[in-house]
């Protein structure tokens, strides 16, 4: 718990204390009432993980739902507008800024929401739509509309989003 707080505080220089961060951030506020809503719908009980999720939501302006799997590290920058679909698979060290939808494009009940790798970043407003891959370190632009698989290492900006750097550049 200490390493997913301390990944706010050594993301974000305008966080004087771990306590602050507690406190005063709704990103950490919304993992945690995830993480209970998680191991809810894990255990089948959907009702009272869906009701947790709504509170979470209703505290935080943060929409994650409790089929959501996410990773170690996760930063919700201020975070207000966030919403996570229900397949959606978050990997280690990963940051989304609000506004950002992890999205579904589909009522199909397959998978039909994104899974993003380790160490990606999500700009402002940006949307990643449909049961897409992004590779690990991948970077989207804000107000990015993502709608493709994404290679790792590559930075993708624009509506529709373009690659505007490869891996290694």
């Amino acid at each position: 718990m200490i390493d997913f707080l301390k990944a706010y505080k050594n993301y974000d220089p305008a966080a004087r204390s771990l306590l602050e961060v507690i406190l005063l951030y709704p990103g950490p506020r919304a993992m945690f009432f995830h993480r209970g809503a998680h191991l809810l719908y894990k255990m089948k009980l959907f009702f009272l993980a869906r009701l947790v999720s709504e509170v979470s939501r209703v505290l935080t302006l943060i929409e994650i739902h409790p089929g959501a799997q996410i990773g170690k590290r996760f930063v919700i920058d201020h975070g207000a507008g966030v919403v996570i679909g229900e397949t959606a698979e978050v990997g280690d060290d990963c940051v989304v800024y609000h506004g950002v939808t992890l999205g579904g494009v589909s009522i199909s009940q397959e998978k039909r929401h994104p899974t993003l790798g380790h160490g990606v970043m999500v700009g402002a407003g940006a949307k990643i739509l449909g049961p897409v891959a992004l590779g690990d370190g991948v970077r989207v632009g804000a107000n990015s509309v993502v709608t493709k698989g994404v290679p790792a290492g590559t930075t993708v900006a624009g509506i529709p989003a373009i690659v505007i750097r490869g891996p290694g550049n």
